[in-house]
């Protein structure tokens, strides 16, 4: 097979952290574009990025790029590509994607066009008139992007944000994948506390301990690709290992508080399911309450809002008192919030040192930053 290239979609305003995760790799020529990251690839990284990535949402081999304005130019170019090489005479290969700003804009057209390219492909490679697809999946995926085509095999399956570990949440849980990037954000390396006052089912203080630990986070999953026979199992094993023996046995104070007893027990068994629970201790506390008395430290956090506020607590009187309790803290403290609340710096108390835009699915938030006071 050629050498590859891989695309790794991102919620929007992750992609720069993404594009550091694989430099970290040592993936070759990286490029973070809008909503994804794209870079060169041999076939063991595809292992490598599936087990290793925190903040990318699935990794995906590009079969071909093109140019397309019609449809006839959509089959014959997709027709063309070596299907074959990736796709058994019995896989299934369903096909799904999305159109912006092309002249290809009918999705469902889009995708019945490719799929008959491909089907026609494939069908006079292995003689066959009608395709069983009854063997492993090999989800196809396109992007058509002002008539630009890019036709792309998923190699993870459930998405990466999906770790294992979350079997039960509460209202509006945060994506796995933006809650290791909060963690990222606060730059937290394991050293000091780090602390997560609204936990909800504690998704943010499961993906600090995973940083500081340097765990891997898909060793608790599997992915498509590990069903696919050109893609040896042997590199799957070599993945693991990698990522096993990189991993850091150390201490860490990692803590995390919600006012809701059932929120803080659900915590506590996702803890124990991310098998971190001997590194991350949660309680039920009320954030007004919320005091350390370490010198420094990390806050990285979600309050709820909406639906998700408790006790038909107004955000308002919730980031006041946040606020309250977080200028209390040692002068050596990092706070980080994340909220999609339009008026958070004044109900907070304080402007923000640095603010960042992120996106909580399709939900618009900010990540305010403040660093610690100097007396």
């Amino acid at each position: 097979m050629r050498d590859l290239e891989l695309l790794v979609p991102t919620l929007f305003g992750l992609e720069g952290l993404c594009a550091e995760e694989l430099r970290r790799l040592e993936l070759p020529q990286v490029r973070a574009e809008n909503g994804r990251v794209g870079c060169l690839a041999r076939l063991g990284d595809i292992p490598r990025l599936n087990l290793n990535l925190r903040t990318g949402e699935r990794v995906l081999l590009v079969m071909g790029r093109y140019e397309a304005r019609d449809f006839d130019t959509l089959f014959e170019k997709a027709r063309a590509l070596p299907w074959e090489e990736v796709i058994p005479r019995d896989g299934a290969f369903p096909v799904k994607g999305h159109s912006l700003n092309s002249q290809l804009h009918a999705v469902p057209a889009c995708q019945a066009v490719l799929k008959k390219a491909i089907a026609a492909r494939l069908g006079e490679k292995y003689r066959l008139t009608t395709l069983p697809e009854t063997g492993a999946l090999y989800q196809v995926q396109f992007s058509i992007m002002r008539d630009q085509v890019v036709l792309m095999l998923d190699t993870t399956g459930p998405g990466l944000h999906k770790r294992g570990y979350r079997a039960v949440g509460v209202a509006a849980p945060l994506r796995e994948t933006l809650a290791a990037a909060l963690v990222l954000l606060s730059r937290y390396r394991g050293r000091e506390p780090f602390c997560d006052p609204f936990c909800g089912s504690g998704t943010i203080p499961i993906e600090a301990a995973l940083i500081a630990k340097n765990r891997a986070p898909g060793l608790n999953r599997s992915f498509s690709a590990q069903r696919w026979s050109w893609l040896d199992s042997g590199l799957w094993l070599q993945a693991v290992e990698e990522a096993m023996d990189k991993e850091f046995h150390g201490s860490y104070e990692i803590w995390g508080g919600d006012v809701d007893p059932r929120a803080v027990a659900i915590a506590r068994e996702n803890a124990e399911k991310a098998d971190v629970e001997d590194c991350v201790r949660f309680e039920v506390a009320d954030t007004a309450e919320f005091r350390r008395s370490e010198p420094a430290g990390r806050v990285a956090t979600n309050p709820p809002y909406g639906e998700r506020l408790l006790e038909k607590r107004g955000a308002e009187e919730l980031y006041r008192a946040f606020g309250r309790a977080v200028r209390e803290l040692p002068p050596g403290w990092q706070v980080g919030v994340l909220s999609s609340h339009t008026e958070f710096e004044r109900t907070f108390g304080k402007p923000a040192d640095k603010k960042r835009k992120l996106y909580n699915g399709m939900l618009k938030c900010d990540w305010f930053l403040y660093y610690g006071r100097k007396r």
